[in-house]
């Protein structure tokens, strides 16, 4: 719950635990604009007074968070919100904005602070915290350097690669390309009864399939009907034509 009995709390903090290093102070790279405060129609001790509203701006320029900035001067975030649409609000708007610009040189300076020295980790040994050691994150290096100076850091940059490096790719890419314009000819060669049996093959693997999903029932009942199938049609060959007298009479019937 939110104390909002004090006009300001962002100039209280709290007092460092003697066993941790006190913060530094952050880094401010230049000093806010003044700006206009948003009119109230009433003036409440416990409401986004003037003194709130520069309290608020002073704070998200020191931490990049609207929550911590909001919560600095005792109000919430959602306040905050509500104030910067406010339709007297533009100059509250745009000293936001400076705010939070000033706030990401803040990030960072702790991000690249952090990739160049690392971060100290506890040691852990059977449950028992026996020292720390220093983690670098390369990771991290690499992003910024590809941020503050992408021509010289870009992974996908080809003005980082050397003479050599950029003639073996063309040669690889000459390479490729005939490789595969050989597979397409292959491809466009293959006779069509090569086609035709590749597609006989693939049927005679979902017939099988098929017959061995089956049961024994059913596989006696299929072998009987292709018997059957096979014997009409052997029946068919042998017997006679009919000649045009036996279809005239059968018609008659």
């Amino acid at each position: 719950m939110i104390d909002k009995s004090r006009p300001h709390a962002a100039s209280a903090p709290a007092a460092p635990s003697a066993h941790t290093p006190k913060p530094r102070k952050p880094r401010r790279p230049k000093t806010l604009a003044t700006f206009t405060p948003v009119p109230r129609q009433r003036e409440r001790h416990d409401g986004w007074t003037a003194e709130r509203q520069r309290g608020f701006i002073e704070a998200l320029a020191d931490t990049g968070s609207v929550r911590h900035a909001a919560h600095a001067v005792n109000m919430t975030p959602e306040g905050a919100y509500l104030l910067r649409r406010h339709p007297e609000g533009k100059s509250f708007r745009k000293a936001w904005e400076a705010a939070l610009a000033l706030g990401v040189q803040k990030l960072e300076d702790i991000a690249m602070e952090r990739a160049i020295h690392g971060v100290e980790v506890p040691v852990y040994c059977y449950g028992q915290l026996i020292g720390t050691r220093r983690v670098y994150n390369d990771s991290l290096l690499m992003f910024l350097l590809r941020n503050r100076a992408p021509h010289r850091f870009a992974a996908d940059s080809l003005h980082n690669l050397d003479a050599a490096t950029q003639s073996s790719l063309e040669r690889l890419k000459k390479q490729w390309r005939q490789q595969w314009e050989e597979e397409k000819q292959a491809e466009a060669s293959q006779s069509s009864e090569e086609i035709l049996s590749s597609i006989d093959a693939q049927i005679d693997k979902m017939r099988q399939r098929h017959q061995a999903l089956m049961s024994p029932r059913t596989r006696r009942l299929w072998q009987a009907y292709q018997k059957s199938n096979e014997a009409d049609s052997r029946r068919s060959r042998t017997l006679p034509a009919p000649d045009s007298d036996e279809e005239e009479n059968d018609g008659e019937y």
